[in-house]
């Protein structure tokens, strides 16, 4: 269990300027798009690859805090489309988060097919690469389901491993962990794309 200090109320002084506290996270902020994501799935027939379309955006909030603990973040919103289609392939919302004095990284993932996870990970505040991870019935970092995917596609992990690139560019790995109803072995769900800039990011509140 991780150690925390006896006063559990008391704020840390927080910087008003997210952007300038983003430790690792801070080369993923602004608005990210690529035509070349590649999707492994499990289908009817066994895997099943696919191409896609993504935007990905990704906005500065406020710093946060839960009394001595202080988070700066990022917002963000994943859209993914099948190349030339308009149809949402797969939509996804939520938070990177970086906490500084514990140097943890902290991702927030919810999707509309009734799925929630909370992964983590440690990192640098200079790290170009970080990997977070969550658990199957870990009640600190973990995955939640609908009754239809606890049965059908149950999730047991979940690994997003990014790497940023001096180029300006970065790449996530993801790899989702399932017990798949009428297969032995576990199948692995996985997605990867590296991301354009398109649009710097919007500065938090706060700073405007």
């Amino acid at each position: 269990m991780e150690a925390f200090p006896d006063d559990i109320y008391t704020e840390r002084e927080a910087d008003p300027d997210t952007l300038a506290n983003l430790g690792p996270l801070r080369a993923m902020a602004g608005v990210w798009q690529s035509a070349a994501g590649a999707d492994v799935h499990p289908a009817a027939g066994g895997d099943e690859q696919q191409v896609y379309v993504e935007r990905y955006e990704l906005q500065p909030i406020d710093p946060q805090s839960n009394g001595p603990q202080l988070f700066y973040g990022l917002r963000y919103h994943i859209h993914i489309v099948k190349p030339g289609e308009v149809e949402t392939f797969h939509d996804q919302v939520g938070y990177w988060l970086w906490e500084p004095a514990a140097e943890a990284v902290t991702f927030t993932l919810t999707i509309p097919r009734a799925q929630v996870a909370l992964l983590g990970g440690r990192a640098t505040s200079g790290a170009t690469s970080f990997e977070v991870v969550a658990t199957r019935g870990d009640t600190a970092y973990g995955i939640c389901s609908g009754p239809f995917l606890e049965d059908a596609f149950r999730t047991v992990e979940v690994r997003v491993k990014v790497v940023t690139h001096v180029d300006g560019t970065w790449t996530y790995d993801e790899d989702t962990v399932m017990q798949v109803r009428g297969r032995a072995d576990l199948v692995h769900h996985t997605d990867r794309n590296t991301l354009t800039l398109i649009e710097k990011p919007t500065p938090n509140p706060l700073v405007r």
